[in-house]
């Protein structure tokens, strides 16, 4: 047992070199774009990142009633973004924080009702802000920039298909609709517990709206991109938005994507929505990268998680 933990404690390590050499000329391209940047700017949008993880410790608490150790609880927080990036749509911070509330005496039923309240909180937040902006700015976005000819309706069709699936498998599946059930009687408690507290419901709230897009604002800033901060934000939640559909590790690939064609439909050129994009991945998920996958291993050889 001793040995699987100490290979489980080099595999984030292992797995973000993988990555890193996979992505190279990514990396390289958006380590020059920050060489040309304004300095204090990026370093406000280095403290911005910082705080995602204060936001997310902040959410996750307020998402269960049972008091978690708050120290601990942000480490996890800082690997869980590691292992985030390193398998697809969520799945790596999912896993790292059921282990963690598990460890901390939360029972599987209420850390997985808690989990996704947590998704539901961070959903309803993007979403909300997105229809926000939308209405405060109706004309920031050129939806034929953004949404290529044609694709709105398959996409519909293909989400109304499959949740008519599930509705039909949940019908014919005695066993699993009874487990769905189950679940969804366990979530509802958990959500009526935790918004009784209004210090949880705050948390939970107020950790999910905090600092959806600043990261991206600031960077636009120190590379000079000539757009409002609202537009740059609206750009941010619609791209990210549509990145959640596509189940790749971290959003790798497909963010720099979504992100660099919401801010060309947001007003910006093709060469500095670029150098922006790259640059703000690097700031967020290259450089926590290795300290948060030593991170990872040190809380699973410390029996954190």
């Amino acid at each position: 047992m001793r040995q699987v933990r100490h290979v489980l404690c080099l595999l984030p390590v292992l797995l973000v070199a993988v990555v890193a050499v996979r992505h190279r000329s990514v990396l390289a391209e958006g380590l020059a774009q920050l060489r040309s940047a304004e300095w204090p700017w990026l370093l406000g949008a280095v403290g911005a990142t910082c705080l995602t993880w204060v936001a997310a410790a902040v959410t996750r608490q307020g998402a269960v009633v049972q008091r978690l150790p708050g120290r601990r609880l942000l480490a996890v927080q800082f690997a869980a973004g590691a292992a985030n990036h390193l398998l697809p749509t969520g799945l790596g911070a999912s896993a790292v924080n059921l282990r963690f509330m598990a460890l901390c005496g939360v029972p599987l039923a209420r850390s997985s009702a808690a989990l996704a309240l947590y998704l539901l909180a961070e959903a309803v937040a993007r979403l909300g802000l997105l229809a926000g902006l939308l209405l405060a700015f109706p004309h920031a976005l050129r939806p034929g920039t953004l949404v290529p000819s044609g694709a709105v309706g398959p996409l519909l069709a293909g989400l109304a298909g499959a949740a008519l699936l599930a509705g039909l498998v949940l019908l014919l599946v005695r066993r699993l609709r009874a487990a769905v059930c189950g679940f969804l009687r366990t979530a509802l408690g958990e959500a009526r517990s935790v918004h009784a507290r209004p210090a949880r419901a705050l948390a939970l709230w107020g950790g999910s709206l905090a600092l959806q897009a600043a990261g991206l604002v600031l960077v636009g800033r120190a590379l000079g991109l000539p757009v409002p901060a609202g537009h740059l934000a609206l750009a941010y939640l619609a791209a990210t938005a549509a990145v959640a559909l596509v189940p790749t590790p971290g959003g790798i690939g497909s963010v720099e994507a979504a992100l660099v064609v919401a801010l060309v439909a947001a007003g910006g050129a093709v060469p500095v929505a670029t150098a922006v994009v790259l640059a703000y991945r690097i700031i967020t998920v290259w450089l926590p990268l290795v300290p948060g996958a030593l991170t990872l291993g040190a809380l699973v050889r410390w029996k954190v998680i």
